[in-house]
């Protein structure tokens, strides 16, 4: 023991450089591993260690490739052989990845990739082998319709996931599809007798078993464990589809769900056809995946997947409380590999039924991906990532030392020092990053968790009246008095009772007991806390009573899904924010409460992030978006349904950031517009990708936006204005056009259990609701033209000042911009403009009477409508002087453009400007409180200095008053 201590300080030190240790060289690292010198020496018997180097050169110069490792197994013609050429391939691989990690030579990736394969490849060559020497004497399984069967052998954990430990057990599970009997075929004449599939796979295991994990000769290839099991060690060896089916949906627990999760079939066929193997792997693929992944989001997992890892946790500190000071356990303990994986996977569990990104079953790529997703922020993604591959090369350096299935980190002693010499760490630098990277860890967990935090539950619960939520007589009378002395006023009776309804109705009873309770802790929380948040909303605007109506509003909603109750219960962050969106606005509670998938927002990392600088970008969100339809390829309501879960929880997002005081209403609009546009681009996608025989290529076809799309000025609630443009010279393509444009609409506008995309106005396309849903380019150019003396009016000239390409052909794009650009700028008699634009605008005031006595924002005079005609105005007038005022970009930009190339005086547009901003932001708020279809109106006093300055400009331009309202 001393030679050996002296000799690992001796490598230690020829490793340090300056007192910075570098990676070992080869000589040294089969020092430092016990393994490889042992197996070195069985390989070159004697003292000749120039030779042995030299071994261990030659097999550490290059990886193991899947093609390389299945050259080395193949030859092997019997079991026996196998068994053997098995054993020492797995000594031969663990000296390349000793030799090669240790060395610096490859990384992380390597190691687990050469791991992986080589246990997919001795499985699949010894389920081969030795199912072929069984049908030798039994016959070839077959269904009861002679179909010949294979054994599926599914690998879980770390072999699943695709990052198996170089001294890592297999988990596996042996299956098979359906009952039957051997018998004999060609190729197998010599069966002596028929058993049935059961046993002959019951046999099968029996002899794979050992023949992986029994020590011969060389070692071992891999411990095998088959407690993942179906009934774990009670069960049977070998399961059919129907009992794995049976036993998921009748027994199956939420720890289950996180081991199938990473469950993959690593076997391939060997009596069966590859299309007869892969038509079985996706039968059993389709009954794991909807009992791994539900299709809401669901948060319910989270309360007994925590209290899963506390006991988890809860026992690896009971076992190192007592050697707390003799070390760590770099996998199970506090702030481990597990508790990343933990985070991972239940992140997984939650959101992997509606985001088919999220159902990988490697760790980083995951890790990433819900980075994408917004559940990590991509800060924490990152870090994680690193401490993962650090805390795993960590685990394999303890385990190149003497290939024991070991993850205990001690604090002194040989195995620090060898393990540490290894990772090319001294042992106090290897424990000062360790200590960091558990720290960092476990508070991420912990944060993920609410570990130690508390749950959405009333600090004084004792007040609440005895039996108030089993029904109790007299419970309608004492919850009565007990909302009175909480704040509730005159309302108290009435929220009494739909409280009562809520816990112990008809809806309660169809409810577990877990979630029973979990909903009257919620309960007793709001009631509590809603003065709370009325408060913190900013100004007192609405009661105690109605917050509470409004959160009960909710809780009514959600009741027959327990997974929102949970999400709330389990955040009480989040059940607070609900409650400060619901006191904000009326709009907003009436949105979360038609759309509660949008609660998912709230722990979304992304949605404290948004503000005016956010970029206007939303091709990532688009992205994933349409991974998911994909991933829902052949099913329309469910499609259907995604395209309205992702805009209506985007928007949310939206109004978290807006209601918090993150957004100017310019910049929101921006936003909203933007988030518009790729909804439109991906359901023109959809929808061509779904008609039949459409051509490859993709459609020479432009969605226009106008309006309020076209000026990126939408609110919440804004309908869309859209023409809709072809350019292809076929004319059997009109018909498919047409067949394109009703299915966009259908996507876009008809109502599923998700709600509805937006309303759309196509009135303002060539000839109005008399003309064609959808227009050849050359038609719009005519009518835009007027060839024919039947073409556009001029509002529709002033409606193309506002328009602008949202989504389709680019090129036909381009060459609608270049017809706008030449329609606004002919030359126009600007005095026979003025009367024009005067009348239409008179048109437009007799249309929208207001004898309310209050000012309308928008289409009063001094409103809204007078500023977008004064520009409207402006650059239909002076664009064939100055071209740049065709640009689209939207009023206020416009009105200072105009004043600099001196068309209106500054100060008149300055005040107009700020007069516009104003109006916006009224009738913004206006909206949010009392809904859009509510007329944005207002106190004469409140805007009068705003009024005036319209007016004021409107007379500069135009050179009168104006119409007036009769």
């Amino acid at each position: 023991m001393i030679k050996s201590k002296r000799r690992i300080a001796n490598t230690r030190a020829s490793c340090q450089k300056e007192k910075n240790m570098t990676r070992p060289t080869l000589r040294e690292v089969a020092e430092l591993s016990l393994f490889a010198s042992r197996s070195l020496k069985a390989m070159v018997p004697g003292d000749a260690e120039e030779e042995k180097l030299a071994r261990f050169e030659a097999l550490a110069s290059a990886p193991w490739s899947r093609e390389r490792i299945r050259e080395q197994i193949l030859p092997a013609a019997d079991s026996v052989q196998l068994s053997l050429t098995l054993r020492k391939l797995r000594r031969d691989i663990m000296l390349t990845l000793i030799g090669r990690n240790s060395t610096g030579a490859c990384g992380f990736h390597e190691v687990v990739d050469t791991m992986t394969v080589f246990a997919e490849e001795a499985v699949q060559a010894v389920v081969r082998v030795h199912g072929r020497e069984l049908a030798e004497r039994l016959g070839v399984p077959m269904s009861a319709e002679g179909i010949p069967q294979d054994l599926l052998v599914v690998g879980m954990g770390k072999l699943g996931g695709r990052e198996l430990n170089v001294s890592s057990d297999i988990d596996l599970i042996f299956l098979y599809g359906d009952e039957g009997e051997t018998k004999p075929t060609a190729e197998f004449p010599n069966a002596r007798r028929s058993v049935t599939v059961d046993e002959f796979y019951a046999r099968l295991a029996r002899r794979i078993i050992p023949a992986l994990n029994d020590p011969e000769g060389p070692g071992f290839v891999f411990r095998v464990d088959m407690r993942l099991r179906p009934n774990g060690d009670a069960g049977p060896i070998v399961c059919s589809a129907d009992m794995l089916e049976e036993y998921l949906y009748t027994q199956g627990r939420d720890w289950e769900r996180f081991a199938w999760l990473k469950g993959r079939i690593i076997s391939g066929p060997v009596f069966s056809t590859p299309e007869q193997f892969e038509t079985e792997s996706r039968y059993i693929r389709s009954l794991v995946q909807p009992f791994v992944f539900r299709k809401y989001l669901d948060f319910s997992a989270i309360s007994s997947l925590t209290k899963l890892h506390e006991l988890v946790r809860a026992e690896t500190d009971r076992r190192e409380l007592a050697r707390s000071r003799e070390g760590c356990n770099v996998k199970l303990g506090r702030g481990g590999i597990r508790e990343i994986e933990f985070i991972v996977q239940t992140l997984q569990v939650i959101r992997g039924g509606r985001d088919a990104t999220l159902r990988g079953r490697s760790t980083l790529p995951m890790i990433e991906a819900l980075a994408r997703a917004g559940a990590l922020t991509q800060e924490a993604a990152d870090t994680l990532s690193g401490h993962y591959v650090f805390l795993r090369d960590v685990e394999h350096a303890l385990q190149y030392v003497d290939d024991q299935q070991t993850q205990w980190l001690p604090r002194e002693g040989e195995m620090l020092e060898r393990a540490a010499g290894l990772l090319g760490l001294s042992p106090e630098e290897l424990w000062t990053k360790i200590e960091r990277v558990r720290d960092y860890v476990a508070k991420t967990f912990d944060g993920v968790f609410q570990v130690n935090a508390e749950k959405a539950e009333a600090k004084d619960a004792d007040r609440w009246p005895a039996g108030w939520a089993d029904g109790s007589p007299r419970a309608p009378e004492l919850l009565e008095e007990l909302l009175g002395k909480l704040g509730y006023g005159e309302s108290s009776g009435e929220l009494a009772m739909r409280i009562l309804s809520l816990v112990s109705g008809r809806r309660a009873l169809v409810l577990s007991e877990e979630a029973r309770t979990r909903m009257r802790r919620l309960v007793q929380f709001v009631v509590e806390k809603c003065p709370e948040w009325i408060e913190r909303s900013g100004t007192r605007v609405i009661s105690s009573a109605e917050e509470l109506s409004r959160y009960l509003r909710l809780l009514e909603a959600i009741a027959g899904r327990s997974t929102y109750a949970a999400l709330l219960y389990q955040y009480p962050s989040a059940a607070a924010r609900v409650g400060r969106v619901l006191a904000a606005s009326r709009w907003s509670a009436d949105y979360v409460v038609r759309h509660p998938i949008v609660l998912d927002e709230l722990v979304d990392s992304r949605s404290s992030e948004m503000d005016d600088f956010t970029p206007v970008d939303w091709s990532g969100w688009r992205e994933n978006l349409h991974a998911q339809l994909v991933s829902a390829e052949g099913d329309q309501e469910r499609q259907m349904n995604y395209l309205r879960d992702a805009h209506h929880g985007a928007v949310f997002r939206l109004l978290v950031a807006d209601l918090d005081g993150r957004f100017a209403v310019e910049r929101l609009a921006d936003q909203l517009s933007a988030l518009a546009d790729a909804v439109i681009a991906e359901v023109l996608d959809l929808a061509w990708a779904s008609l039949p025989r459409h051509p490859e290529e993709p459609p020479k076809f432009a969605v226009i936006g106008y309006g309020k799309l076209g000026g990126k000025e939408l609110g919440y609630q804004s309908d869309l204005d859209l023409v809709f443009l072809c350019d292809d010279p076929d004319p059997e393509m009109d018909a498919l056009y047409s067949r394109l444009v009703r299915r966009m609409m259908s996507a876009l506008t008809v109502q599923t259990s998700s709600g509805k995309l937006f309303d759309v106005d196509l009135r303002l396309r060539p000839n109005g609701e008399n003309g064609l849903a959808v227009s050849s380019f050359d038609m719009f150019s005519r009518y835009q033209r007027n060839v024919d003396g039947n073409g556009a009016w001029l509002w529709e000239h002033q409606a193309l000042t506002r328009a602008r390409f949202v989504a389709g052909d680019p090129d036909l794009g381009r060459k609608f911009e270049a017809e706008r650009v030449s329609i606004l700028r002919e030359p126009r008699n600007r005095d026979a403009l003025k009367v024009e634009v005067s009348a239409m605008r008179a048109k437009m005031l007799e249309g929208h009477s207001n004898a309310s006595g209050l000012f309308d924002l928008k289409h009063d005079r001094g409103g809204m409508v007078d500023v977008e005609f004064i520009v409207q105005y402006l650059v239909l007038g002076w664009s064939a002087d100055f071209p740049e005022l065709v640009n689209n970009f939207g009023n206020i930009l416009l009105l200072e453009m105009c004043a600099r190339l001196g068309l209106i005086n500054e100060e008149s547009a300055a005040r107009t400007v700020l007069a516009y901003r104003r109006y916006r932001a009224l009738q913004h708020e206006i909206r949010l409180n009392a809904g859009e279809g509510v007329p944005a109106r207002v106190p004469l006093d409140m805007i009068e200095e705003e009024r005036e300055a319209v007016k004021a400009l409107w007379r500069e331009v135009f050179g009168n008053d104006g119409p007036q309202r009769q």
